[in-house]
């Protein structure tokens, strides 16, 4: 994989599914599958694909830092044609399973849009119960603008609930770990036990 791609590079799925008459193309992307508490979101979005209303930047977004995805994030919001966020809380991550609450969280999130997609393209190798066409991409945050910038805005949603949720439980550092698997996280769990956001189903083994 080329390390760096331009925004037009990064533009070729959806430049493909347009010419083949497919206008509103969205990218939907997860954020959260691996920690051991709080929800998994989900974000979908449609952008608009003119030369000026391109955002440079769009990344994967754990390749960028937390003061770019801000700003970029706040960019996408304002330009995108639609985008909708859904979060799929751990009761239902322990009921269904993490890659089912996954799916759930996509799926809402593309009915969600305010505007319907005429096709769909999705981060990793995932098929959606949707009734829109979809392809998947692996490595799709960092190779399509459109499942990047899906990404961004829900890693920046995900992160400032943790924040909320370091006020609530503040013995886990849910501010510095956003709900991953540290050392300082375990410690804590294995000291002050599990809080309500927790996964039962990621916890057993503490």
């Amino acid at each position: 994989m080329k390390e760096k791609l331009t925004t037009e590079e990064k533009l070729r799925y959806e430049r493909a599914l347009m010419e083949k008459g497919y206008a509103f193309v969205a990218g939907v992307d997860e954020v959260g599958r691996g920690p051991l508490a709080g929800p998994v979101v989900c974000a979908a979005v449609i952008m608009p694909m003119e030369k000026e209303n391109l955002i440079e930047g769009v990344d994967d977004s754990k390749k960028l830092s937390a003061k770019k995805r801000e700003m970029l994030s706040a960019l996408i919001k304002e330009k995108a044609l639609a985008y909708c966020i859904v979060e799929v809380d751990e009761k239902t991550i322990d009921e269904i399973n993490i890659l089912e609450a996954t799916k759930l969280g996509m799926k809402k999130a593309l009915l969600g849009l305010q505007i319907e997609p005429s096709a769909v393209l999705t981060d990793g190798n995932m098929t959606l119960d949707i009734p829109f066409p979809q392809k998947s991409i692996v490595h799709g945050d960092a190779l399509s603008y459109s499942i990047g910038a899906a990404s961004i805005i829900a890693k920046v949603h995900r992160d400032a609930l943790m924040d909320e949720y370091a006020k609530l439980y503040p013995e886990y550092a849910f501010e510095k770990n956003k709900g991953y698997g540290t050392a300082v996280h375990i410690k804590a769990i294995k000291e002050v036990g599990l809080c309500p956001v927790h996964r039962r189903t990621f916890t057993k083994n503490f």
